[in-house]
């Protein structure tokens, strides 16, 4: 029993000293979700006025891209592919930030209520009705906030994930149009022999 007892306080001191770490990122969880749905309106009015930077961003590499294949020799495709992968690959991490968030949140969240409530319980043994009532507050509190992040952070990967798929397949048709006039006007030798040609192209 002796033994029992010291392991379940030894655990009871683990759980209790997760208390405070938990509830602060709980609370960073839910100032980066305000900040995420703010990111997000900001760029949805970017693109119904200008289009999208991801785009913009491919094409202004793809120019610099066919300029450094002039001199590498490197075959077009290859080029191409190489950096259709970099900017989906780019673009991919910062879609994982924001699922990361999803999976995080009612994870933290049921751990924000769980350890409140030991310490509420903690605290009815002893009589203290004021300090578990705080407790258990803080308890649910926690897990709504957790929640809550959950559900806005996959809202918002939700509208992301639309406008990456609309992007890579733009991409992806910028690059096969631009490979197939250079190749067509000028010879695998002589791709990109002006940069008037190609901006024409883009």
């Amino acid at each position: 029993m002796d033994l029992t007892h010291s392991l379940e306080q030894i655990l009871y001191l683990l759980s209790s000293s997760l208390y405070l770490p938990v509830i602060l990122i709980v609370t960073l969880l839910a100032a980066y979700s305000i900040y995420a749905a703010g990111r997000l309106l900001q760029e949805w009015l970017e693109r119904r006025k200008l289009g999208s930077r991801c785009l913009a961003d491919f094409k202004s590499e793809l120019i610099v891209s066919m300029a450094e294949q002039k001199i590498s020799k490197t075959p077009i495709d290859i080029v191409l592919e190489s950096l259709l992968q970099s900017h989906e690959n780019r673009q991919l991490i910062k879609l994982d930030q924001i699922r990361f968030v999803i999976k995080l949140g009612p994870a933290l969240g049921l751990m924000g209520t769980l350890i409140p409530m030991g310490i509420s319980l903690a605290a009815l043994a002893q009589g203290n009705i004021p300090s578990m009532a705080s407790s258990m507050v803080t308890a649910f509190t926690a897990t709504v906030t957790g929640l809550g992040c959950s559900v806005v952070a996959y809202l918002i990967a939700l509208v992301r994930e639309q406008w990456l798929r609309a992007d890579f397949a733009a991409m992806r048709l910028q690059a096969e149009l631009t490979a197939n006039r250079l190749l067509d006007h000028h010879g695998d030798e002589k791709i990109e022999e002006d940069g008037h040609a190609l901006s024409e192209t883009l």
